[in-house]
């Protein structure tokens, strides 16, 4: 009802209002507001992702030795040391945590079973994602958690 009576009575205000500078009694008339720049919107939903890195042969065993987030869309953030450089890795990987993963060839390590386990769990892209890579000793988990899972 309040809806109804509000544009009545605008609509009563221009009318009147047109009259009186039809009669030319007023001498200012108001310019009409500014209409706000419309905001543009992304095609992708907020890349949001928690990374964390622990030991043990996977992620059900493993106990997570540190954890972080990243926010990689609309601007890279999060609790990761270099979330510009993790967001930089998993875009030239084309959000492939595997591709991402991968240990570098020509890497030499012992043939030891102390596992270490990454998981990445959250959005990329506006796509959910579950990741999780067993590394079969640190010095293979070194070799291939680049950047992404440096923390």
């Amino acid at each position: 009802m309040r809806y109804i009576t509000g544009g009545i009575a605008m609509g009563a205000a221009l009318a009147l209002g047109g009259g009186l500078l039809a009669a030319g009694t007023t001498t200012a008339s108001a310019a009409p507001a500014p209409v706000p720049a419309a905001q543009t919107q992304s095609l992708y939903a907020a890349s949001a992702l928690v990374l964390t890195v622990g030991h043990g042969a996977n992620s059900t065993e493993a106990s997570v030795d540190r954890a972080v987030t990243l926010t990689c869309f609309p601007k890279a953030t999060g609790s990761h040391p270099d979330s510009k450089g993790a967001c930089a890795a998993l875009k030239a990987a084309d959000g492939d945590f595997k591709k991402a993963t991968t240990i570098k060839s020509g890497t030499a390590c012992t043939k030891e079973w102390n596992p270490s386990v990454v998981t990445a769990d959250g959005v990329w892209e506006g796509q959910r994602v579950r990741f999780e890579r067993t590394f079969a000793n640190p010095c293979e988990a070194k070799a291939g958690k680049g950047t992404l899972f440096e923390f």
